[in-house]
Protein backbone atom coordinates (compact mmCIF):
# COMPACT_ATOMS: atom_id res chain seq x y z
CA UNK A 1 0.00 0.00 0.00
CA UNK A 2 2.74 1.88 0.92
CA UNK A 3 4.42 1.78 -2.28
CA UNK A 4 1.19 2.72 -4.06
CA UNK A 5 0.64 5.77 -2.09
CA UNK A 6 4.50 6.36 -3.13
CA UNK A 7 3.38 6.24 -6.75
CA UNK A 8 0.39 7.86 -6.29
CA UNK A 9 2.61 11.25 -4.89
CA UNK A 10 4.58 10.67 -7.60
CA UNK A 11 2.24 10.73 -10.17
CA UNK A 12 0.43 13.50 -8.53
CA UNK A 13 3.82 15.97 -8.51
CA UNK A 14 4.39 15.20 -12.46
CA UNK A 15 0.37 16.56 -13.01
CA UNK A 16 0.87 19.13 -11.37
CA UNK A 17 4.06 20.02 -13.33
CA UNK A 18 2.58 19.43 -16.23
CA UNK A 19 -0.84 21.52 -15.01
CA UNK A 20 1.69 24.89 -14.45
CA UNK A 21 3.77 24.26 -18.04
CA UNK A 22 0.25 24.52 -19.36
CA UNK A 23 -0.64 27.57 -17.44
CA UNK A 24 2.76 29.26 -17.96
CA UNK A 25 2.16 28.65 -21.70
CA UNK A 26 -1.42 30.07 -22.09
CA UNK A 27 -0.21 33.01 -20.12
CA UNK A 28 2.58 33.68 -22.11
CA UNK A 29 0.60 34.01 -25.24
CA UNK A 30 -2.08 35.97 -23.36
CA UNK A 31 0.31 38.60 -22.57
CA UNK A 32 2.62 38.70 -25.97
CA UNK A 33 -1.08 39.46 -27.95
CA UNK A 34 -1.74 42.08 -25.56
CA UNK A 35 -4.45 40.23 -24.08
CA UNK A 36 -2.94 40.34 -19.90
CA UNK A 37 -0.74 42.70 -18.52
CA UNK A 38 3.08 41.54 -17.77
CA UNK A 39 4.71 42.85 -14.53
CA UNK A 40 7.58 44.71 -15.64
CA UNK A 41 10.79 45.34 -13.37
CA UNK A 42 13.09 47.22 -15.45
CA UNK A 43 15.75 47.82 -13.10
CA UNK A 44 15.93 44.47 -12.99
CA UNK A 45 15.88 44.03 -16.40
CA UNK A 46 19.14 45.91 -16.53
CA UNK A 47 21.20 43.54 -13.84
CA UNK A 48 20.50 40.62 -16.56
CA UNK A 49 21.68 42.47 -19.49
CA UNK A 50 24.73 43.36 -17.36
CA UNK A 51 25.26 39.36 -16.32
CA UNK A 52 25.15 38.82 -19.88
CA UNK A 53 27.37 41.10 -20.96
CA UNK A 54 29.87 39.86 -17.95
CA UNK A 55 29.47 36.19 -18.66
CA UNK A 56 30.03 36.73 -22.53
CA UNK A 57 33.47 38.69 -21.49
CA UNK A 58 34.56 36.04 -18.81
CA UNK A 59 34.08 33.47 -21.32
CA UNK A 60 36.24 34.98 -24.12
CA UNK A 61 38.57 35.98 -21.59
CA UNK A 62 38.77 32.13 -20.37
CA UNK A 63 39.16 31.07 -23.90
CA UNK A 64 42.17 33.87 -24.60
CA UNK A 65 44.01 32.41 -21.36
CA UNK A 66 44.29 28.96 -22.77
CA UNK A 67 44.88 30.02 -26.00
CA UNK A 68 48.03 31.95 -24.16
CA UNK A 69 48.86 29.29 -21.76
CA UNK A 70 48.91 26.59 -24.97
CA UNK A 71 51.18 29.27 -26.86
CA UNK A 72 53.94 28.93 -23.50
CA UNK A 73 53.41 25.03 -24.05
CA UNK A 74 53.98 25.35 -27.58
CA UNK A 75 57.22 27.86 -26.86
CA UNK A 76 58.47 25.69 -23.99
CA UNK A 77 58.43 22.34 -26.18
CA UNK A 78 60.52 24.74 -29.43
CA UNK A 79 62.81 26.20 -26.79
CA UNK A 80 63.63 22.29 -25.54
CA UNK A 81 64.16 21.29 -28.64
CA UNK A 82 66.36 24.21 -29.86
CA UNK A 83 68.53 23.81 -26.24
CA UNK A 84 68.91 20.24 -27.37
CA UNK A 85 70.33 20.47 -30.46
CA UNK A 86 72.80 23.13 -28.55
CA UNK A 87 73.71 20.09 -26.40
CA UNK A 88 74.30 18.19 -29.40
CA UNK A 89 75.87 19.81 -31.29
CA UNK A 90 78.14 21.55 -28.69
CA UNK A 91 81.61 18.52 -28.55
CA UNK A 92 82.56 17.28 -25.28
CA UNK A 93 86.05 19.10 -25.60
CA UNK A 94 84.70 22.45 -26.27
CA UNK A 95 84.90 24.80 -23.04
CA UNK A 96 82.00 25.68 -20.80
CA UNK A 97 79.64 22.59 -21.98
CA UNK A 98 78.56 21.95 -18.61
CA UNK A 99 78.08 25.34 -17.91
CA UNK A 100 75.55 25.06 -21.24
CA UNK A 101 74.22 21.76 -20.58
CA UNK A 102 73.22 23.58 -17.08
CA UNK A 103 71.70 26.76 -18.83
CA UNK A 104 69.51 24.33 -21.05
CA UNK A 105 68.16 22.82 -17.71
CA UNK A 106 67.61 25.92 -16.08
CA UNK A 107 65.30 27.20 -19.36
CA UNK A 108 63.31 23.82 -18.95
CA UNK A 109 62.39 24.29 -15.56
CA UNK A 110 61.83 28.03 -15.75
CA UNK A 111 59.05 27.47 -18.57
CA UNK A 112 57.80 24.90 -16.73
CA UNK A 113 57.67 27.40 -13.50
CA UNK A 114 55.89 29.87 -15.41
CA UNK A 115 53.48 27.77 -17.12
CA UNK A 116 52.66 26.16 -13.91
CA UNK A 117 52.21 29.36 -11.98
CA UNK A 118 50.35 30.98 -14.89
CA UNK A 119 48.10 27.94 -14.67
CA UNK A 120 47.34 28.52 -10.37
CA UNK A 121 47.09 32.04 -10.46
CA UNK A 122 45.28 32.89 -13.67
CA UNK A 123 43.23 30.16 -15.43
CA UNK A 124 42.24 28.50 -11.95
CA UNK A 125 41.36 31.99 -10.84
CA UNK A 126 39.56 32.36 -14.19
CA UNK A 127 37.27 29.22 -13.85
CA UNK A 128 36.29 29.94 -9.96
CA UNK A 129 34.90 33.36 -11.12
CA UNK A 130 33.01 32.02 -13.70
CA UNK A 131 31.76 28.76 -11.86
CA UNK A 132 29.31 31.03 -10.22
CA UNK A 133 27.02 31.99 -13.02
CA UNK A 134 25.89 29.09 -14.21
CA UNK A 135 23.76 28.56 -10.66
CA UNK A 136 22.99 32.69 -10.99
CA UNK A 137 21.89 31.81 -14.81
CA UNK A 138 19.34 29.47 -13.65
CA UNK A 139 18.21 31.33 -10.68
CA UNK A 140 17.23 33.63 -13.18
CA UNK A 141 15.50 31.53 -15.52
CA UNK A 142 13.16 30.06 -12.21
CA UNK A 143 12.71 33.80 -11.06
CA UNK A 144 11.17 34.26 -14.73
CA UNK A 145 8.87 31.56 -14.78
CA UNK A 146 7.63 32.42 -10.89
CA UNK A 147 6.91 35.93 -12.20
CA UNK A 148 4.64 34.07 -15.56
CA UNK A 149 2.89 31.70 -12.10
CA UNK A 150 2.50 34.92 -10.30
CA UNK A 151 0.66 37.00 -13.29
CA UNK A 152 -1.34 34.06 -13.59
CA UNK A 153 -2.40 33.27 -10.50
CA UNK A 154 -3.13 37.59 -10.32
CA UNK A 155 -4.96 37.56 -13.69
CA UNK A 156 -7.39 34.34 -12.35
CA UNK A 157 -7.90 35.67 -8.91
CA UNK A 158 -9.03 39.32 -10.57
CA UNK A 159 -11.49 37.42 -13.68
CA UNK A 160 -13.07 35.52 -10.18
CA UNK A 161 -13.54 39.07 -8.62
CA UNK A 162 -15.06 40.54 -11.73
CA UNK A 163 -17.41 37.81 -12.85
CA UNK A 164 -21.34 38.42 -12.53
CA UNK A 165 -21.63 35.33 -10.54
CA UNK A 166 -19.10 35.35 -7.69
CA UNK A 167 -18.32 31.92 -6.19
CA UNK A 168 -16.36 32.58 -2.83
CA UNK A 169 -15.01 29.69 -2.15
CA UNK A 170 -13.22 29.78 -5.60
CA UNK A 171 -12.35 33.57 -4.79
CA UNK A 172 -10.98 32.86 -1.46
CA UNK A 173 -8.79 29.60 -3.33
CA UNK A 174 -7.54 32.05 -6.01
CA UNK A 175 -6.73 34.76 -3.17
CA UNK A 176 -4.62 32.08 -1.68
CA UNK A 177 -2.79 30.65 -4.60
CA UNK A 178 -1.73 34.66 -5.53
CA UNK A 179 -0.35 35.32 -2.02
CA UNK A 180 1.64 31.96 -2.56
CA UNK A 181 3.07 32.89 -5.79
CA UNK A 182 4.11 36.49 -4.90
CA UNK A 183 5.85 34.95 -1.81
CA UNK A 184 8.17 32.54 -3.78
CA UNK A 185 8.54 35.31 -6.94
CA UNK A 186 9.25 38.19 -3.89
CA UNK A 187 12.06 35.58 -2.77
CA UNK A 188 13.79 34.86 -5.37
CA UNK A 189 13.48 38.39 -6.58
CA UNK A 190 15.38 39.84 -3.58
CA UNK A 191 17.94 37.74 -3.93
CA UNK A 192 19.04 38.38 -7.31
CA UNK A 193 18.29 42.12 -7.04
CA UNK A 194 21.10 41.79 -4.36
CA UNK A 195 23.75 39.39 -5.92
CA UNK A 196 23.43 40.48 -9.53
CA UNK A 197 24.62 44.55 -8.95
CA UNK A 198 27.08 42.83 -6.29
CA UNK A 199 28.13 40.27 -9.35
CA UNK A 200 28.47 43.33 -11.66
CA UNK A 201 30.94 45.12 -9.59
CA UNK A 202 33.19 42.47 -8.28
CA UNK A 203 34.36 42.56 -12.65
CA UNK A 204 36.69 44.94 -11.77
CA UNK A 205 38.74 43.89 -9.31
CA UNK A 206 38.87 40.21 -11.13
CA UNK A 207 40.16 42.00 -13.81
CA UNK A 208 42.73 43.95 -12.16
CA UNK A 209 44.05 40.95 -10.20
CA UNK A 210 44.14 38.56 -13.40
CA UNK A 211 46.30 40.63 -15.60
CA UNK A 212 48.06 41.67 -12.92
CA UNK A 213 49.05 38.10 -12.49
CA UNK A 214 49.63 37.76 -16.09
CA UNK A 215 51.60 40.65 -16.08
CA UNK A 216 54.04 40.26 -12.96
CA UNK A 217 54.45 36.43 -13.92
CA UNK A 218 55.70 36.77 -17.68
CA UNK A 219 58.31 40.12 -16.19
CA UNK A 220 59.76 37.78 -13.95
CA UNK A 221 59.93 35.10 -16.01
CA UNK A 222 61.54 37.65 -18.71
CA UNK A 223 64.29 38.66 -16.09
CA UNK A 224 65.26 35.06 -15.43
CA UNK A 225 65.30 34.26 -18.88
CA UNK A 226 67.33 37.39 -20.10
CA UNK A 227 70.05 36.27 -17.10
CA UNK A 228 69.84 32.86 -18.63
CA UNK A 229 70.26 34.15 -22.07
CA UNK A 230 73.42 36.32 -20.91
CA UNK A 231 74.99 33.19 -19.20
CA UNK A 232 74.78 31.32 -22.62
CA UNK A 233 76.40 34.34 -24.44
CA UNK A 234 79.63 34.50 -21.96
CA UNK A 235 79.84 30.82 -22.45
CA UNK A 236 79.44 31.17 -26.17
CA UNK A 237 82.15 34.25 -26.10
CA UNK A 238 84.49 31.99 -24.55
CA UNK A 239 84.01 29.22 -27.19
CA UNK A 240 84.56 31.58 -29.48
CA UNK A 241 87.79 33.85 -28.15
CA UNK A 242 89.63 29.82 -28.15
CA UNK A 243 88.61 29.38 -31.69
CA UNK A 244 88.39 32.54 -32.99
CA UNK A 245 90.98 31.91 -36.41
CA UNK A 246 87.97 29.58 -37.65
CA UNK A 247 85.01 32.25 -36.88
CA UNK A 248 82.41 32.21 -39.11
CA UNK A 249 81.17 35.61 -40.34
CA UNK A 250 77.70 35.75 -40.89
CA UNK A 251 76.85 38.23 -44.08
CA UNK A 252 73.37 39.28 -44.53
CA UNK A 253 71.04 37.57 -46.89
CA UNK A 254 67.77 39.07 -48.74
CA UNK A 255 65.05 37.12 -48.78
CA UNK A 256 63.38 36.26 -52.77
CA UNK A 257 60.63 38.77 -52.03
CA UNK A 258 62.39 41.61 -50.81
CA UNK A 259 65.97 41.86 -51.95
CA UNK A 260 67.88 44.67 -50.23
CA UNK A 261 69.07 47.50 -51.36
CA UNK A 262 72.59 47.66 -52.80
CA UNK A 263 72.74 43.64 -52.65
CA UNK A 264 70.19 42.57 -54.50
CA UNK A 265 69.41 38.96 -55.54
CA UNK A 266 66.80 38.50 -58.36
CA UNK A 267 63.86 36.55 -57.59
CA UNK A 268 63.71 33.12 -59.65
CA UNK A 269 60.94 33.32 -62.63
CA UNK A 270 57.69 31.75 -61.70
CA UNK A 271 58.06 28.67 -64.17
CA UNK A 272 61.75 28.66 -62.81
CA UNK A 273 63.06 29.09 -66.28
CA UNK A 274 67.18 29.78 -66.34
CA UNK A 275 67.31 33.70 -66.12
CA UNK A 276 67.97 35.21 -69.80
CA UNK A 277 71.06 37.43 -70.34
CA UNK A 278 69.84 39.82 -72.97
CA UNK A 279 72.05 39.65 -76.11
CA UNK A 280 73.82 42.94 -76.93
CA UNK A 281 74.64 42.68 -80.80
CA UNK A 282 77.85 44.47 -82.11
CA UNK A 283 77.77 45.35 -86.05
CA UNK A 284 81.41 44.60 -87.59
CA UNK A 285 80.55 46.26 -90.65
CA UNK A 286 79.32 49.25 -91.64
CA UNK A 287 75.83 48.99 -94.14
CA UNK A 288 74.47 51.34 -95.41
CA UNK A 289 70.86 52.20 -93.83
CA UNK A 290 67.52 52.72 -95.85
CA UNK A 291 67.96 56.37 -97.75
CA UNK A 292 71.59 57.19 -96.74
CA UNK A 293 73.54 59.13 -99.29
CA UNK A 294 76.20 56.61 -100.26
CA UNK A 295 79.04 56.12 -99.07
CA UNK A 296 78.39 58.20 -95.73
CA UNK A 297 79.93 56.76 -92.99
CA UNK A 298 80.01 57.29 -89.55
CA UNK A 299 82.92 59.72 -88.19
CA UNK A 300 85.15 57.93 -85.15
CA UNK A 301 85.06 59.18 -81.93
CA UNK A 302 88.11 58.73 -79.59
CA UNK A 303 86.41 56.67 -77.75
CA UNK A 304 84.43 54.21 -80.14
CA UNK A 305 85.90 51.31 -81.87
CA UNK A 306 86.90 51.62 -85.33
CA UNK A 307 83.47 48.75 -85.89
CA UNK A 308 80.94 51.21 -84.48
CA UNK A 309 77.63 50.53 -86.54
CA UNK A 310 76.24 53.52 -88.97
CA UNK A 311 73.73 55.55 -88.26
CA UNK A 312 70.71 54.79 -90.03
CA UNK A 313 68.93 57.49 -92.32
CA UNK A 314 72.20 59.81 -91.88
CA UNK A 315 75.62 60.44 -90.89
CA UNK A 316 76.61 60.93 -87.37
CA UNK A 317 78.37 64.44 -87.24
CA UNK A 318 81.82 64.75 -86.15
CA UNK A 319 82.95 64.63 -82.67
CA UNK A 320 83.00 68.30 -82.25
CA UNK A 321 79.67 68.61 -83.62
CA UNK A 322 78.11 66.92 -81.15
CA UNK A 323 75.60 69.03 -79.50
CA UNK A 324 76.71 69.16 -75.45
CA UNK A 325 73.87 66.99 -74.36
CA UNK A 326 74.66 63.53 -76.29
CA UNK A 327 78.38 64.53 -76.08
CA UNK A 328 78.63 64.36 -71.82
CA UNK A 329 75.92 61.03 -72.60
CA UNK A 330 78.66 59.55 -75.30
CA UNK A 331 81.69 60.39 -72.74
CA UNK A 332 79.88 59.24 -69.49
CA UNK A 333 79.01 55.88 -71.29
CA UNK A 334 82.32 55.22 -72.66
CA UNK A 335 84.12 56.12 -69.42
CA UNK A 336 82.01 53.82 -67.13
CA UNK A 337 80.43 51.22 -69.14
CA UNK A 338 82.16 48.12 -70.84
CA UNK A 339 83.44 48.30 -74.64
CA UNK A 340 80.69 46.23 -75.97
CA UNK A 341 77.61 48.58 -74.03
CA UNK A 342 79.91 51.33 -75.04
CA UNK A 343 79.23 50.54 -78.50
CA UNK A 344 75.42 49.85 -78.54
CA UNK A 345 75.19 53.22 -76.36
CA UNK A 346 77.35 55.34 -78.68
CA UNK A 347 74.69 54.34 -81.37
CA UNK A 348 71.54 54.81 -79.04
CA UNK A 349 72.49 58.26 -77.86
CA UNK A 350 71.89 59.73 -81.38
CA UNK A 351 68.45 57.83 -81.50
CA UNK A 352 69.19 54.97 -83.25
CA UNK A 353 68.91 50.86 -81.98
CA UNK A 354 70.20 48.22 -84.00
CA UNK A 355 66.88 46.83 -85.76
CA UNK A 356 64.57 50.07 -85.16
CA UNK A 357 63.18 51.84 -87.31
CA UNK A 358 64.84 54.83 -87.30
CA UNK A 359 63.02 56.59 -84.71
CA UNK A 360 64.77 59.97 -83.32
CA UNK A 361 66.35 60.73 -80.19
CA UNK A 362 63.47 62.68 -78.56
CA UNK A 363 61.71 59.15 -78.84
CA UNK A 364 63.92 57.30 -76.81
CA UNK A 365 65.14 57.99 -73.03
CA UNK A 366 69.02 59.20 -72.86
CA UNK A 367 71.48 56.09 -72.98
CA UNK A 368 68.85 53.96 -74.40
CA UNK A 369 70.28 50.62 -74.58
CA UNK A 370 68.00 47.95 -75.33
CA UNK A 371 64.06 47.01 -75.17
CA UNK A 372 63.33 43.50 -73.27
CA UNK A 373 59.60 41.98 -72.51
CA UNK A 374 58.37 40.96 -69.50
CA UNK A 375 57.38 37.37 -69.24
CA UNK A 376 56.41 37.37 -65.72
CA UNK A 377 54.18 39.54 -63.57
CA UNK A 378 56.85 41.13 -60.81
CA UNK A 379 55.85 42.97 -57.87
CA UNK A 380 58.11 45.62 -56.42
CA UNK A 381 59.42 45.06 -53.24
CA UNK A 382 61.11 48.33 -52.72
CA UNK A 383 60.74 51.87 -54.05
CA UNK A 384 63.05 51.99 -56.60
CA UNK A 385 61.87 48.96 -58.48
CA UNK A 386 59.34 48.98 -61.08
CA UNK A 387 56.56 46.91 -61.04
CA UNK A 388 55.89 44.54 -64.06
CA UNK A 389 53.09 42.89 -65.64
CA UNK A 390 53.87 40.31 -68.42
CA UNK A 391 53.74 41.76 -71.61
CA UNK A 392 55.22 45.29 -70.46
CA UNK A 393 57.90 46.31 -73.05
CA UNK A 394 60.68 48.25 -70.66
CA UNK A 395 63.49 50.46 -72.72
CA UNK A 396 66.60 49.99 -70.51
CA UNK A 397 69.15 52.23 -69.88
CA UNK A 398 72.72 52.24 -67.89
CA UNK A 399 72.87 52.94 -64.39
CA UNK A 400 74.00 56.26 -63.04
CA UNK A 401 76.71 54.69 -61.03
CA UNK A 402 77.43 51.06 -62.27
CA UNK A 403 78.69 50.06 -59.07
CA UNK A 404 75.48 50.05 -58.35
CA UNK A 405 74.76 47.72 -60.12
CA UNK A 406 73.72 44.27 -58.71
CA UNK A 407 74.46 41.00 -60.53
CA UNK A 408 71.18 39.83 -62.61
CA UNK A 409 69.51 43.61 -62.36
CA UNK A 410 69.13 46.28 -64.84
CA UNK A 411 67.63 49.56 -64.88
CA UNK A 412 65.13 50.78 -67.30
CA UNK A 413 61.75 52.54 -67.74
CA UNK A 414 58.39 50.81 -68.82
CA UNK A 415 57.80 52.19 -72.51
CA UNK A 416 54.50 53.12 -71.73
CA UNK A 417 55.44 55.33 -68.61
CA UNK A 418 58.32 56.74 -70.82
CA UNK A 419 55.28 58.00 -73.92
CA UNK A 420 53.15 59.29 -71.64
CA UNK A 421 55.66 61.48 -69.24
CA UNK A 422 59.33 61.54 -70.58
CA UNK A 423 61.05 62.07 -67.25
CA UNK A 424 63.42 59.60 -66.20
CA UNK A 425 63.40 60.51 -62.25
CA UNK A 426 59.68 59.85 -62.38
CA UNK A 427 59.50 56.37 -63.95
CA UNK A 428 62.78 54.35 -64.35
CA UNK A 429 63.66 51.65 -61.71
CA UNK A 430 65.27 48.31 -61.48
CA UNK A 431 63.48 45.24 -62.25
CA UNK A 432 64.78 41.88 -62.32
CA UNK A 433 66.41 40.44 -65.49
CA UNK A 434 65.46 36.94 -65.58
CA UNK A 435 61.66 38.32 -65.82
CA UNK A 436 62.03 39.51 -69.35
CA UNK A 437 63.35 38.59 -72.64
CA UNK A 438 65.37 40.87 -75.31
CA UNK A 439 63.35 42.32 -77.88
CA UNK A 440 65.74 44.45 -79.66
Amino acid sequence: MAEMGSKGVTAGKIASNVQKKLTRAQEKVLQKLGKADETKDEQFEQCVQNFNKQLTEGTRLQKDLRTYLASVKAMHEASKKLNECLQEVYEPDWPGRDEANKIAENNDLLWMDYHQKLVDQALLTMDTYLGQFPDIKSRIAKRGRKLVDYDSARHHYESLQTAKKKDEAKIAKAEEELIKAQKVFEEMNVDLQEELPSLWNSRVGFYVNTFQSIAGLEENFHKEMSKLNQNLNDVLVCLEKQHGSNTFTVKAQPSDNAPAKGNKSPSPPPDGSPATTPEIRVNHETEPASGATAGATIPKSPSQPAEASEVAGGTQPAAGAQEPGERAASEAASSSLPAVVVETFSATVNGTVEGSSGAGRLDLPPGFMFKVQAQHDYTATDTDELQLKAGDVVLVIPFQNPEEQDEGWLMGVKESDWNEHKELEKCRGVFPENFTERVQ
